[in-house]
């Protein structure tokens, strides 16, 4: 072998090496993936699932004012974790009510005690990935492990088409949706829209009853509708002191309510995110940590 052709391997070797080394892990398969925790992120642009090792979720004991939802929810939850028939669920309403942390509290729950194999996947999807709900979809569709999709504040915008996505995914479509997944969305609207779009649709539609009904059909995809209402200063106060006495805060009940009405006036509202927010700042100038 000549001189030029020896260095000529040698060179070709190193660029190998250099590439091989340059070259990504493969990817985690998708049963891997799932194996890895009882919640997901979907992340659309890369088609895989973000594991979430720690979900913010609340005990439902802690969950006050909402008692009918609340159960409602759990008992739907349950039945499609057993196998049984369920509903898709449609969480609307005021802002601050616990929506969001009813879906997570909700799973937590119904995991409590079954086995590894038999847990129920909470799989979170932003709204901006809506258009790939059918690739989520087919991805689950047909696997043994059954999955809770969850939408957090879902609504949709003039001349925003998604939502024909999220229809078709819902009910429609020649397969359907898959027996093994249940969607639960929350949005501060009934209908997902604004009421000034659906006016619009009425104002320049040839047939005004048909725009609206093709904007208002998705929510009638969600077999199940829990509405979410502003609560009044008892609730509010029950929402507080639960939290005070589950996380054992050391102060008199009558300094908690005072500082509690004055913290919602401050506000200009009462919720039970703002309840939680009064909590927060009631256990950080007690320098007790909450967890």
């Amino acid at each position: 072998m000549s001189e030029i052709s020896e260095k000529m391997e040698q060179l070709l070797e190193r660029i190998a090496v250099a590439l091989e080394a340059r070259r990504p892990a493969p990817a985690e398969s998708f049963d891997a993936q799932l194996k890895s925790a009882d919640a997901f992120v979907w992340e659309a642009e890369g088609a895989q699932l973000v594991p979430v090792k720690r979900v913010a979720a609340l005990p439902m004991v802690l969950l006050k004012g909402i008692d009918l939802a609340r159960d409602t929810l759990f008992e739907n939850t349950r039945r499609f974790a057993g196998g049984l028939p369920a509903n898709n669920a449609l969480l609307w309403g005021a802002r601050g009510m616990g929506k969001s942390s009813l879906v997570k509290g909700v799973h937590e729950a119904v995991n409590d005690g079954r086995e590894a194999d038999d847990r129920l996947a909470l799989i979170e999807i932003h709204r901006e990935d809506i258009v790939s709900l059918p690739l989520l979809l087919r991805r689950v569709r047909g696997l043994k492990r059954r999955f809770l999709l969850f939408c957090d504040d879902l609504s949709f915008d003039h001349d925003d088409t998604s939502y024909k996505s999220l229809k078709a995914a819902l009910e429609g479509g020649v397969e359907g949706r898959p027996p093994n997944v249940l969607f639960y969305a929350t949005s501060n609207r009934r209908h997902m829209m604004p009421r000034e779009m659906m006016d619009n649709e009425r104002s320049t539609a040839i047939n005004p009853s048909e725009a609206v009904e093709e904007k208002v059909s998705l929510s009638d995809r969600f077999g199940l509708w829990l509405g979410f209402h502003n609560c009044g200063q008892d609730e509010y106060l029950a929402m507080v002191f639960g939290y005070a006495a589950h996380f054992k805060l050391p102060l008199e009940e009558t300094a908690i309510r005072q500082r509690a009405i004055a913290w919602a006036a401050g506000r200009g509202g009462r919720s039970g995110r703002v309840a939680w927010q009064f909590i927060q700042d009631l256990a950080g100038s007690l320098g007790k940590p909450l967890g």
